[in-house]
C-alpha cells in the first residue's frame, strides 16, 4: 500500500511539474509575442512641451508716446524703456526686444550692425538662417525677418526703417536650455507675434 502510494504521489508531482513547465512555456510565448507585436507599435510620449496650446491671438495698437507704433498680442506684457520695448510672454519664458535708434545719416552703419550682430550670434549654433524682406511702401516701412534654426536661445530676429529718420530693432530670448523641438510650438506663436509687430510697424 505504501508504495502505491508513492508511486501515486510522484505520479502527480510528474503530472503537475509537466503543468507547470507548459505553463511557463506558454506563458514566456504569450509575453513574447506580446512584446514583439507591439514592439513596432509602441510610439514614444511626446515632451509635454510639444503639446501645449496657446490662445488665438488678439491684437490691438500699442498706446504709445514714442515716435512709432505697431500691434501687440494681449496675452503679452509690453514694458516700455526709453522708446525701447521688452514684450514679455510669462507662460512661454520668452521676451521681445525692441531698440529704437533714430537714424542721423548712419543708416548704412545700423543695418550693418543688424545684419552683424544675427549672423555673430548664430553663426556657431544656427543649422539655418532664413532671410525674409519686408516692404511696406506706404507707410515706409522696409526691414528683414531672421527665421533661425538650430539649439539657440534666439530664434527669430528683424530690423525695420524708413531709411531716413527710424531704426527699430527686434529678438525674441527664450529663457529655457535651447533644445529647438522642446520650444517649438512657442518658437512658431512668438514668430507670428514679431510678424505682426513688423507689419503693423509705423512712424509718426
Amino acid at each position: 500500500m505504501i508504495k502505491i502510494q508513492k508511486n501515486s504521489i510522484k505520479s502527480r508531482f510528474c503530472r503537475f511539474s509537466t503543468m507547470k513547465l507548459q505553463f511557463t512555456k506558454c506563458l514566456i510565448l504569450m509575453l513574447a509575442s506580446g512584446f514583439f507585436s507591439c514592439k513596432d507599435d509602441v510610439v514614444p510620449k511626446p515632451n509635454s512641451q510639444l503639446s501645449l496650446e496657446y490662445p488665438t491671438p488678439h491684437y490691438a495698437a500699442l498706446t504709445t508716446n514714442c515716435p512709432f507704433s505697431f500691434e501687440v498680442n494681449s496675452i503679452a506684457n509690453a514694458k516700455n524703456y526709453n522708446c525701447s520695448y521688452e514684450i514679455q510672454y510669462p507662460k512661454m519664458k520668452a521676451t521681445v526686444y525692441l531698440t529704437y535708434k533714430e537714424v542721423h545719416n548712419d543708416i548704412d552703419k545700423l543695418l550693418r550692425d543688424a545684419q552683424n550682430l544675427t549672423y555673430k550670434l548664430h553663426t556657431l549654433k544656427a543649422d539655418d538662417i532664413m532671410e525674409q524682406p519686408f516692404i511696406n511702401k506706404d507707410k515706409k516701412v522696409y526691414g528683414m525677418f531672421y527665421k533661425v534654426g538650430g539649439n539657440t536661445a534666439t530664434n527669430a530676429l528683424f530690423y525695420a526703417t524708413d531709411s531716413t529718420k527710424h531704426f527699430m530693432t527686434g529678438s525674441v530670448y527664450f529663457y529655457a536650455k535651447p533644445n529647438y523641438d522642446s520650444i517649438l510650438p512657442a518658437t512658431k506663436y512668438v514668430q507670428d507675434d514679431m510678424r505682426r509687430i513688423m507689419e503693423t510697424m509705423s512712424w509718426k
